[in-house]
Formats: structure tokens, C-alpha cells, sequence
């Protein structure tokens, strides 16, 4: 699942032949990439697999919500400490694709293991471990997959690009929930002779996005140039690598506006995970939505997030990435209070899909801005520990949730820690000098 190293033409169209036909192609395969692996946080992290492990496999809502949370907190841990290291090591060998080609694999496979997980209290471990690793190989191929950002993307047009990446990956997750629902949950008589009372119909979505991600992934791996091969070997770049790593964390305190916005990024990234992480367990547990309904909200959810992601990527080439965040943060914040407020159902729909409208951007623009801080020969560097911001303290959130929601009996209670992390991430990003 490599594809060909780049050379000769496919070099030249890395180093910025954007007018290329090929590159185009190149451009497009890159954001499909978004389509095609979206669909697996959407699916198994956010919404239905999330969901039916706690309320459907777990003895109690409670207790499953806890669980789902530790092996969260598990895997944020692990790209935490793994994110940074591969890609230095990466960095020193060279080509990208085969990192991700093997990290997608992973995710693939955990995800058609999902088939097996019964309705029984048994079978959560093997739930746990299963979403546990998907989750974790699906963040660490990030690392790889951001860093084509500025070799497929014109520097002038790095915040569309990545909206439109974004947006198109709202657009899978929705695609993916619509088959879903459509296909295997709605219907009073599921289809291929599936046995509702074992609930065949809601494990086949691990089936279905393992397949999902493998199709639509594909093309990037024949499509999208890739770098040349060095020509150290595998021991070698390993030590390099962390001694590049090494360098790089000690530099890092003089760096103070990639300083600053790692930071930031951190906190508010872990408020967006753990609303990722938690949202469907949140709509089952204390709204009392069915599967079905779950599935309703999170294709409108989609919709909207779609919408905000695309519509955003031209605000972000146009004011910047770091105000483009700050908007995003501040309407999370006052989204994300609200919603903890409301008991009635209706009003829990309208204000999760104006926090839709919001989570885009703030993702998108981390992205692009990041593109922008990184000196070219550093991009990769950057990246990983970019991905390292992301997942450092990747564990608190879904701890807090977990804790706070066993300690007050209320997940409401739980998910307001929340909002401290948009409110946190806005405050140290604000003062942060983003120009060039």
C-alpha cells in the first residue's frame, strides 16, 4: 500500500508544480484521504460503536462510560509518547507513505475486529483494546498524512486545502453514518439474514468502515508523490531520529510563537477529542437516544461541522489561521455550556449542530497554522510534535469525564470539564504573534 517513491516527474510535482494536471490529482487524492479515514472516529470513537459498547456490552451506562473512558485516556497516552518519535525517525528515512500505509492497516483491521464484540459484559475488554488500538493507529498516521499538507497544498491556499480536506472528511463520516442507518439499523428486518437480537445489525459497522477506510484510502497512495528514499539505514535513522527529536525538544523553549501555540493547541485539542470521544455516550446516556437517534444527530452534526469546515477555509486564507481559532473557541465555549443546560431534546439537536458549525474551523485552521509556523525544513519535525500537542495530556479529558461522572452520578457533570479546556486554549492563544 506504498506506492511508488517519488522521482523524477512526481519529485518535481512535490516541490510545487501546482499548475500540474498530476499534481492536481495528486490534491485530490490527498483530500480524499480525509473522506476515507474520517469515517472511523465518526463511526467507532464519536457515535456508534462508542455508544453500543457502553450501553450495549457494559453492565451499566456508568460504569461503561468510565471504562470507555480509561482506554481512551490509554491511547491518547501511547500516540502521546509514540506521535513524536515516529515521525523523527520518519523524518530521517524519508518516505512518508509506508508509515501510514502500515498505521492504516492497523486501524482497518481493529475496526473488522469490532464484528466480533457481543452484547455481554464478557466481551468488553476485547471492545476496549480493539478501539483502544484502532483509535491510536488512526492518530498516529495523522502525523504522517498532515505533513503532505504543504507539499500538495500552494502556501497561498494551505488554510482551503485544509478546510476543504476537513470538510470533505465531515462529508465521509456523514456518508458512512447515512449506510449505516440506512442499510443495516433502520430497517424493522435487517438485511443478509442478521440477527438483530444480537445486535449483527450495529457490530457490521465495524465491518463497514474497515472497508470503508481501505477503498477510499487507497488512492493516495498511488496518486500523492511521496519522498525519495534516504539512503541510511534502519538502525540509523532510528538513532537519528531521536537524536533529532532530542534537539528539537531542547530548542523548543526559544521557539516561544510555536511554544505558545503547541500549548494552546494541547488544551483545546483535548476538549475537542474528548467531545469527539464522548458525544454519542453523552446523547444516549443523559437524552436517552436510541441508536437511531444517535445516527439522526450525528448526520446532522456532519452536515453542519461540513458546512462550518468548508465555509471557514476561505476566511482562514483571508484573516488568518489563529483568529479563525479564536472565533471557533470562543462559540464552542458558549455552545458547549449551553448544551450541558438544556433537558430537552430538541434544544440538545439544535445547539450540538451550531457546535458543529465550530469544530471544523478550529481543527482546519490548527492545521494550516501550524503549515505556517514551521520553517519548510522542519515541517515533518513540527508535525510530530504538533501530533505530540495533541495527545500529550490526550489522557485528562477523558479522565475528568470518566471521574466526574462516576463521582456526581451525572455525566452532565462529567462533560462540563469540557468547557475549561476551550476556555484555557483561547486565553494562552490569543497573545500568540502568528505572522511570518
Amino acid at each position: 500500500m506504498t506506492g511508488p517513491a517519488a522521482s523524477g516527474e512526481n519529485a518535481t510535482l512535490s516541490t510545487g508544480d501546482h499548475s500540474n494536471p498530476k499534481h492536481k490529482r495528486s490534491l485530490w487524492a490527498w483530500c480524499l484521504f480525509d473522506w476515507a479515514n474520517s469515517a472511523y472516529p465518526t463511526v467507532v470513537v464519536t457515535f456508534i460503536v462508542a455508544a453500543y459498547v457502553t450501553t450495549g456490552v457494559a453492565t451499566d451506562p456508568e460504569s461503561g462510560t468510565a471504562a470507555w473512558g480509561n482506554a481512551m485516556s490509554l491511547s491518547g497516552l501511547s500516540v502521546a509518547v509514540l506521535a513524536p518519535i515516529l515521525g523523527a525517525i520518519a523524518d530521517q528515512g524519508g518516505p512518508r507513505k509506508p508509515w501510514l500505509g502500515v498505521l492504516s492497516a492497523i486501524t482497518i483491521a481493529t475496526a473488522f475486529g469490532l464484528w466480533f464484540v457481543e452484547p455481554n459484559p464478557s466481551f468488553l475488554l476485547l471492545a476496549l483494546l480493539l478501539a483502544g488500538a484502532g483509535s491510536a493507529s488512526f492518530e498516529l498516521g495523522t502525523v504522517f498524512y498532515n505533513a503532505m499538507l504543504p507539499e500538495v497544498a500552494p502556501p497561498e491556499k494551505l488554510g482551503r486545502i485544509s478546510g476543504w480536506a476537513w470538510g470533505i472528511g465531515y462529508a465521509g463520516g456523514l456518508a458512512a453514518l447515512v449506510v449505516c442507518l440506512v442499510v443495516f439499523i433502520q430497517p424493522e428486518t435487517p438485511p443478509f439474514g442478521l440477527d438483530a437480537s444480537k445486535a449483527e445489525p450495529v457490530r457490521m459497522s465495524g465491518p463497514l468502515i474497515g472497508l470503508w477506510f481501505l477503498l477510499f484510502g487507497l488512492p493516495l497512495f498511488f496518486l500523492v508523490p511521496d519522498r525519495p528514499a534516504s539512503q541510511i539505514g534502519v538502525v540509523q535513522a532510528v538513532r537519528r531520529g531521536f537524536v533529532s527529536l532530542k534537539h528539537s525538544l531542547k530548542r523548543l523553549p526559544r521557539r516561544r510563537r510555536i511554544s505558545r501555540f503547541l500549548i494552546a493547541h494541547m488544551l483545546y485539542t483535548d476538549g475537542l477529542n474528548t467531545l469527539f470521544a464522548f458525544g454519542g455516550i453523552y446523547a444516549a446516556g443523559t437524552f436517552g437516544m436510541s441508536f437511531q437517534e444517535i445516527l439522526v444527530f450525528a448526520i446532522l452534526l456532519n452536515v453542519t461541522s461540513g458546512l462550518g469546515a468548508l465555509g471557514f477555509a476561505w476566511v482562514d486564507d483571508w484573516i488568518g489561521p489563529k483568529p479563525t481559532i479564536l472565533i471557533a473557541l470562543g462559540a464552542l465555549t458558549l455552545l458547549s455550556g449551553a448544551v450541558l443546560l438544556v433537558s430537552d431534546k430538541l434544544m440538545f439537536y439544535v445547539l450540538g449542530c451550531a457546535i458543529g458549525i465550530f469544530i471544523g474551523p478550529a481543527q482546519a485552521a490548527s492545521r494550516s497554522l501550524m503549515a505556517r509556523l514551521a520553517k519548510p525544513d522542519e515541517r515533518t519535525e513540527m508535525f510530530g510534535l504538533y501530533a505530540l500537542s495533541g495527545k500529550a495530556t490526550a489522557f485528562m479529558g477523558p479522565f475528568l469525564v470518566g471521574w466526574l461522572t462516576l463521582a456526581f452520578d451525572s455525566q452532565r457533570a462529567g462533560m462540563a470539564s469540557i468547557v475549561a479546556f476551550f476556555v484555557v486554549g483561547f486565553l494562552i492563544l490569543a497573545p500568540l504573534k502568528s505572522e511570518s
